[in-house]
């Protein structure tokens, strides 16, 4: 059995177990990215550049443009799961920085409660662990690809189809 014959046969196969692990890393990933590009511009594009310039970014317009597209677009494919090891590292680059920059003075913990009162909890500053949660994920997700259950997959499988259909 040849490799385009093994991938139509796993195709006919009803997904396993082991499909859907990927999606779950796909769907929290690439919706966390999203909603925080979202986030950026829900709060205005220039708030986001002026805590940039506070940090000294160079370029801090730009970079703040960038963040934002590298965000949605390459949450958007990690959703997806479309040029997942394309998206990964621009992503990444932006954890690295963020983790380096506003989350590594704060420590390891994403979670510092300060106090509870009758409003509510009130929590300090977030530590770095999100960060690193965040790039194991899409290491796992670059390393073991997008799984069967994925635009990538689905796009493969229909050139080898379109192949075999052409022999």
């Amino acid at each position: 059995m040849g490799v385009s014959e093994a991938l139509l046969e796993r195709a006919r196969v009803s997904c396993s177990r082991a499909d859907w692990a990927p999606v779950f890393l796909r769907l929290i990933v690439g919706y966390g990215f999203i909603a925080h590009g979202y986030a950026k511009i829900a709060r205005g594009r220039e708030h986001f550049a002026e805590i940039l310039a506070a940090l000294g970014v160079p370029a801090f317009h730009v970079m703040g443009s960038l963040t934002i597209l590298i965000e949605i677009l390459g949450g958007l494919a990690i959703l997806l799961g479309a040029w997942v090891r394309l998206a990964a590292v621009p992503l990444a680059a932006v954890l690295v920085v963020a983790a380096l920059t506003v989350h590594l003075p704060n420590g390891f913990s994403s979670i510092k409660l300060l106090s509870v009162t009758s409003s509510g909890a009130h929590f300090g500053q977030p530590g770095y662990e999100t960060d690193l949660l965040y790039l194991a994920c899409l290491a796992a997700l670059a390393l073991g690809g997008p799984g069967t259950l994925s635009v990538h997959s689905w796009l493969r499988l229909t050139r080898v189809r379109a192949s075999a259909a052409a022999r």
